[in-house]
């Protein structure tokens, strides 16, 4: 039976098996890029992408780096051992920093 987890898009590329939480789907959709796309441009088969995005397959130490600097940004920004926080909650806690608000005085 599929559970909440399998609807959010907080736990996309999240699998407790691997303990390894990534962004790979966001990052690939907001480009406008398929799989395949993502997988030619890095030299990996297709299905990696999938198993990566799912949270099946924990990445090598290498093709963490080619998917850091393929997207440029730091590996911390695509892959994290702990659960991201959805993006919109870190946007928004950048701009009360900045505009000096409620959560800049944690």
């Amino acid at each position: 039976m599929f559970t909440q987890q399998y609807f959010s898009l907080n736990n996309i590329g999240s699998n407790p098996a691997s303990g390894i939480h990534n962004r790979i789907a966001v990052l690939r959709t907001e480009r406008g890029l398929s799989r395949q796309e993502l997988a030619e441009a890095i030299g990996v088969n297709y299905q990696t992408i999938g198993f990566l995005e799912r949270g099946d397959y924990s990445p090598s130490l290498k093709l963490a780096f080619d998917l850091s600097r393929y997207f440029r940004l730091p590996v911390e920004a695509i892959f994290s051992p702990q659960p991201f926080q959805p993006l919109s909650e870190q946007v928004y806690r950048i701009e009360q920093r900045k505009a000096g608000g409620p959560d800049d005085q944690q």
